[in-house]
């Protein structure tokens, strides 16, 4: 999911115990205002005009701080096949791997809506199989509802899954998992029929149930014009200022990632020289027997 390239005061808590796991806490200022995320309370942030913030997270402690910053939503993407595997595309990751991942995160988590991407061939042309998958996420990692990509093509395996009651995010626009049928990343639906099935495809997740959906790498106009048309929050990744939120990878707003450089992203730290820049101070020190030193000794 959401990959466009081949490519808090002073002193914290004890970790709070909840749901019976210890988890990691939040500050003391935070805790007081502190409510879960849930559908509904996305639903009231779109009718507030409340911006909503979302970001990828794909381990225990990633998340935790990601979760203690006030995120609303944390997206256990398919796009860990790139950043955590290393894969070109978002397509060999499989359903273990994403419960595994979405359960790392789900164990750190004490605010955020946590949805899972449903990976590529779970959920295709598969309804029964499509529920099955979402049932296993939901079961096996806690996750609190899950993403797929496509609109009327998935319509039947949406309104399967969320008979089950689960809740499902859409994802319409770019769609990584198709990337071979689109042949490339570019700016989708810029042209009218593509645009015009991408308006019909929103409205259709809307009726089904769909509890929000993402759009990706649009005009920004286009995504406007769809966030005014559906009730359901949109999120944007690349899709402009005029959707009910934004969605980013973690890795590349941290400037982990150095090689994914499309407009729409803006990093927020470059963790690339600080962690290369810490791992050199590492070996300079050792090899120089600096570290350990007589106090860091038993």
């Amino acid at each position: 999911m959401i990959r466009g390239a081949v490519y808090w005061t002073s002193q914290r808590p004890m970790a709070i115990v909840s749901f019976g796991r210890v988890s990691q806490p939040m500050a003391q200022n935070e805790q007081k205002d502190a409510r879960r995320i849930t559908t509904h309370v996305l639903q009231e942030m779109k009718a507030g005009g409340q911006p909503i913030a979302m970001l990828t997270a794909y381990d225990f402690s990633l998340a935790g701080l990601v979760d203690s910053a006030g995120v609303d939503v944390i997206l256990v993407g398919d796009s860990a096949s790139n950043v955590m595997a290393g894969h070109e595309t978002t397509l060999p990751i499989t359903l273990d791997q994403m419960i595994y991942h979405a359960s790392s995160v789900v164990r750190a988590v004490q605010r955020a809506l946590v949805v899972v991407d449903l990976p590529f061939g779970t959920y295709q042309g598969n309804t029964k199989g499509a529920l099955n998958s979402a049932i296993r996420i939901m079961k096996e990692s806690g996750a609190h509802a899950v993403k797929l990509e496509g609109g009327r093509e998935v319509l039947g395996s949406v309104e399967r899954i969320l008979s089950a009651g689960i809740p499902v995010m859409g994802h319409l626009g770019l769609t990584p998992q198709s990337i071979y049928k689109f042949g490339t990343y570019v700016v989708r639906a810029r042209e009218e029929a593509e645009a015009q099935r991408l308006r019909e495809d929103a409205v259709l997740l809307e009726k089904a149930g769909c509890f929000a959906i993402v759009l990706e790498k649009i005009p920004a106009s286009l995504a406007a014009e769809v966030a005014q048309s559906v009730h359901v929050p949109v999120i944007g990744i690349g899709a402009g200022g005029g959707v009910d939120g934004q969605v980013l990878v973690l890795h590349d707003m941290l400037g982990i990632n150095q090689t994914f450089n499309p407009r729409f992203l803006r990093r927020y730290a470059d963790l690339h020289k600080v962690i290369t820049e810490a791992v050199s101070a590492y070996l300079r020190d050792v090899r120089s027997r600096d570290f350990p030193s007589d106090d860091e000794q038993y």
